[in-house]
């Protein structure tokens, strides 16, 4: 019988042990929802990156694009919830998508845990270089010379930034030709090349060109100017008052993680974030860092899942 008692108490420690094992203790997988190269891929590595360094996590990047960055977040809803699957959501697919894709079957405010908030970035309007366009004026004026002549390319149908240039089309009363493409890269090589007249991108996904000089930034859609683009004026200015739209960049969960491990994530990108070099990098790629408690993120997604209800309706977009 002691014997017994024995094995029963060493069987209970080790199962204590490996319950009470170090997080993590095997690579986390982070899925991207957008192609390679547009500004959710890029923030995505670095956080990647920089947790690996500081934490000496193994973080493993994957890309799941399509559907306007749902399916990477549909396959975050279906991961065990275990800590070791995380996905890179942002407004686009978690508060703008439910309300313009019939198809989209989850709710980001059940299905999903808020962990930690990366930062937010504008939109920003751009044209080529050499483009006739040299303002945002020259394009409404051209849009209402010639209704439906000029086109814009967005990463895809149903992101905050397809809002952004249909509010925008709304606000100044012109007609623009909406042309989706599967990520920012695509979007981006045929305005270079002159087969698209405008581009609604992030700041992050433009920045490298806006700076070679390869891209023209014609306005923000924030009510603030970007302090990464300082010199390009807000829509707002620019003559349409109260306009504001920008998106946000933060890391998720399946509903049911544990909340020791999504505190243990919060905690570590918190850190992170108050680095001087991380906070200039995302600097660097046009978007800016914040931090965030998981409650404080948590309402922001509800709060801003509410709102765009309203937005979308207002802007009367659907995709099916």
């Amino acid at each position: 019988m002691f014997r017994k008692c024995l094995a029963i108490a060493a069987l209970a420690l080790a199962a204590t042990g490996a319950h009470a094992q170090a997080y993590p203790s095997k690579p986390i997988r982070l899925l991207i929802p957008f192609p390679p190269g547009g500004g959710t891929d890029i923030l995505s590595r670095l956080v990647a990156t920089r947790l690996g360094e500081s934490e000496k996590w193994t973080i493993v990047a994957e890309n799941r694009a399509g559907a306007g960055g749902t399916i990477g977040i549909a396959a975050a809803v279906r991961a065990a919830p275990t800590g070791y699957e995380m996905v890179m959501g942002q407004k686009d697919n978690l508060v703008v998508a439910p309300w313009l894709y019939k198809s989209v079957a989850y709710d980001p405010t059940k299905d999903l845990v808020a962990v930690a908030h990366v930062g937010y970035t504008p939109i920003v309007i751009v044209t080529q270089a050499n483009s006739r366009f040299k303002s945002l004026a020259d394009v409404v004026a051209a849009a209402k010379a010639e209704p439906g002549a000029i086109t814009y390319g967005s990463p895809g149908s149903g992101t905050t930034i397809h809002l952004a240039g249909e509010i925008f089309k709304g606000a100044a009363k012109i007609d623009i030709r909406h042309i989706p493409y599967k990520g920012s890269n695509a979007a981006m090589m045929d305005v270079l090349a002159g087969n698209v007249d405008l581009l609604v991108s992030s700041v992050p996904s433009a920045m490298a060109q806006i700076q070679s000089g390869k891209l023209r930034a014609l306005a923000v859609t924030s009510a603030k100017r970007s302090t990464s683009l300082p010199d390009v004026p807000t829509v707002a200015e620019l003559g349409y008052k109260g306009f504001d739209v920008s998106t946000w960049y933060g890391l998720f969960m399946p509903a049911g993680t544990s909340k020791e491990i999504v505190a243990t994530v919060n905690t570590a990108v918190n850190k992170l974030l108050a680095q001087p070099e991380t906070r200039d990098a995302i600097h660097a790629q046009g978007a800016e860092a914040q931090a965030m408690s998981t409650e404080e993120f948590a309402q922001l997604l509800k709060s801003d899942y509410l709102k765009w209800k309203d937005i979308v309706r207002a802007a009367n977009v659907t995709v099916e």
